[in-house]
C-alpha cells in the first residue's frame, strides 16, 4: 500500500500501525497512533502484537517494514500490510 491510502486502510480496518524503526528514528516523528517495536526486537516481542487486528508496518523507506510484514505473515498473522516507500513517501522527515 502506498501514499495517503494508509489512513483509509487503517481507519476502515481498525488496524494497528506498527513502526519498526529504532527509538532514535521514532523520536523524529511517526504516524499518529503508531506503536514502536523495532525490527531488531520483533522476534522477542511478537506476542505483544494483536493477532485479531490488521497491522500496517511502517519504517523510513519501506524496506524494514516489508521484511517485518513478511515475517508476521509467515508467523500466522492474517492481515498484514506494508507502507510502500515508508514515511519518506509521505514526505515525512523520518
Amino acid at each position: 500500500m502506498g501514499g495517503e491510502e494508509w489512513e483509509t486502510w487503517v481507519a476502515g480496518n481498525r488496524a494497528m500501525v506498527l513502526d519498526v524503526r529504532e527509538p532514535g528514528e521514532w523520536e523524529q516523528g511517526t504516524l499518529p497512533g503508531s506503536t514502536l517495536i523495532s525490527m531488531s526486537e520483533i522476534v522477542e516481542r511478537i506476542e505483544e502484537l494483536p493477532r485479531q487486528l490488521p497491522i500496517l508496518c511502517v519504517c523510513r523507506s519501506g524496506a524494514r517494514s516489508s521484511q517485518v510484514a513478511a515475517y508476521l505473515e509467515a508467523s500466522g498473522f492474517d492481515n498484514v500490510a506494508n507502507l510502500a516507500g515508508g514515511l519518506k513517501a509521505l514526505g515525512l522527515q523520518a
